[in-house]
């Protein structure tokens, strides 16, 4: 007899009260059902059940098997639901929330390959700096940049997310070179921040620098920066992703590449209950392939 069966039979005899119910759930006659609880007793050596003829009793141990029993099938079932979900084809809307500039610059262009990829899947991406929440917002997915605070949802760490210091090469005619840290304190900035005053951090071989620079234009997005960087307003600090086509055309140029920028963790994120759906998995895997 199958062992997977007995535990059935058992499990069904326990909660429906006697083991005829039990042969009735299961489709099988009551002499069967008998046979099955006795298989397991010889197996285990135990008794599990009490019977007289109007009442049965769990024995101490046959009430701690029948606890074994259920957790052993409803793992069978989800690995069993796992691998069938594993077999169908990624499928559906699937709802993606990024930051802005990681969104523009880097998921747009990976997101061709995806859905050449799974011809079946759609996907609905909503590009904000704010941090969405995910379960109220209706989200499955999203990326997130910098230290994630401890939540119920999973994260998969991607490649750091690398910052890059440039101007444009009329900038650089007009206010020249810096060639050391500390010239940035002579330069303009542009920031990011709403603070007139922050701090650019470097770091070499021998030292790290802290660099408290300033300008005359603070602008709360990045792809603006980036546009006010190539218009020749000053010396911008962003992500490399948004800055690197342009120093490799030539419209910018690339300072300090000796030195070491700060990075930022960046990660995929989704909810735990969620990650079974085959289109969610085939994407945070796609994510990792390209971004981990």
């Amino acid at each position: 007899m199958d062992l997977l069966d007995s535990m059935k039979v058992y499990v069904l005899a326990v909660e429906k009260g006697s083991l005829s119910s039990a042969a009735t759930a299961s489709g099988i006659s009551a002499t069967m059902a008998g046979n099955h609880l006795r298989m397991l007793e010889k197996r285990l050596g135990m008794q599990l059940l009490q019977r007289t003829t109007r009442r049965q009793h769990l024995t101490a141990f046959g009430e701690d098997y029948y606890a074994r029993c259920k957790e052993i099938l409803r793992l069978v079932a989800e690995t069993d639901k796992q691998a069938q979900n594993l077999q169908l084809a990624p499928a559906g809307k699937l709802r993606i929330t990024a930051p802005v500039s990681f969104g523009t610059e880097a998921l747009m262009p990976a997101l061709s390959e995806y859905l050449a990829r799974y011809p079946e899947v759609s996907v609905d991406v909503s590009l904000s700096d704010r941090v969405m929440d995910m379960l109220e917002e209706g989200f499955e997915v999203a990326i997130r940049i910098g230290d994630l605070p401890d939540s119920a949802l999973i994260a998969k760490s991607l490649r750091p997310y690398r910052l890059m210091i440039c101007a444009s090469p009329d900038y650089l005619a007009r206010k020249g070179m810096p060639e050391k840290p500390e010239d940035l304190m002579q330069h303009e900035c542009l920031s990011f921040s709403p603070a007139a005053i922050t701090n650019w951090r470097l770091q070499d071989r021998d030292d790290i620098y802290r660099i408290p620079v300033t300008g005359r234009l603070q602008v709360n997005h990045g792809q603006a920066l980036r546009v006010a960087a190539l218009h020749g307003l000053g010396i911008v600090l962003q992500p490399a992703i948004l800055l690197q086509a342009d120093v490799k055309a030539g419209f910018l140029v690339q300072l300090f590449p000796g030195y070491e920028l700060p990075s930022r963790a960046l990660s995929v994120v989704y909810l735990q209950d969620r990650y079974r759906t085959p289109k969610l998995r085939s994407f945070v895997d796609f994510m990792v392939e390209k971004f981990g």
